[in-house]
């Protein structure tokens, strides 16, 4: 069916469609909010967008998203470095980082193992996990990937990979989720991260 709308109002309706949790209602929805809404600067709004990824960068170290490298978590020396948080992404980073308790720096894998989209072990950021591991002296490692069954597949293979590097000082640890099973470490409020970071289990 043939749009009646103009093409420009058109594309944007369907430029937002593409994000996920967006369907075609929402997306009209907002579309027509930034139009009939004075207070939006519709171009301070476009830049944000266009500049996203201008100016970021992965830090060398964790692989988080940053502005400088190493990032602003990684060059702190007041946090505890040999504490490694493990995460998939750096919206995790964002949800841990709430929890007041936490002290030490994250590790960021880039995803985790999913056989069905294509995603092995070889393309996350495993092995930096384990040349980091190397330089440390009394390391705890928190495996804080989701409670799924992909996650807890990741978690389990990123445990063998240390038993089987000779790491006998590393500690390992798994966080004991007050989740739902299948849940996203990002919905989590601070109380319930809080609680599973001081109830992690030794692996």
């Amino acid at each position: 069916m043939m749009s009646i709308l103009p093409k420009s109002v058109q594309n944007l309706i369907n430029e937002f469609s593409k994000l996920p949790g967006i369907g075609p209602k929402t997306a009209s929805r907002l579309t027509f909010y930034l139009l009939k809404n004075p207070s939006v600067d519709l171009q301070t709004f476009a830049a944000s967008i266009a500049n996203l990824q201008k100016d970021l960068i992965y830090c060398a170290t964790c692989f988080n998203m940053a502005e400088t490298n190493p990032c602003k978590i990684c060059a702190d020396t007041k946090r505890n470095h040999d504490l490694i948080c493990v995460v998939e992404d750096p919206l995790d980073v964002v949800a841990m980082h709430q929890i007041a308790g936490f002290n030490g720096v994250y590790h960021v894998l880039g995803g985790i193992i999913s056989p069905l989209d294509g995603v092995g072990p070889e393309t996350l950021k495993i092995k930096e996990l384990l040349t980091r591991l190397e330089k440390l002296n009394n390391p705890e490692v928190v495996l804080a990937t989701n409670p799924s069954l992909e996650g807890e597949a990741t978690a389990m293979y990123i445990l063998k990979q240390i038993k089987q590097s000779g790491f006998k000082h590393v500690k390992v640890t798994r966080l004991a989720y007050g989740l739902p099973q299948g849940a996203d470490l990002e919905y989590a409020d601070e109380y319930t991260l809080s609680k599973a970071l001081e109830g992690r289990r030794e692996y």
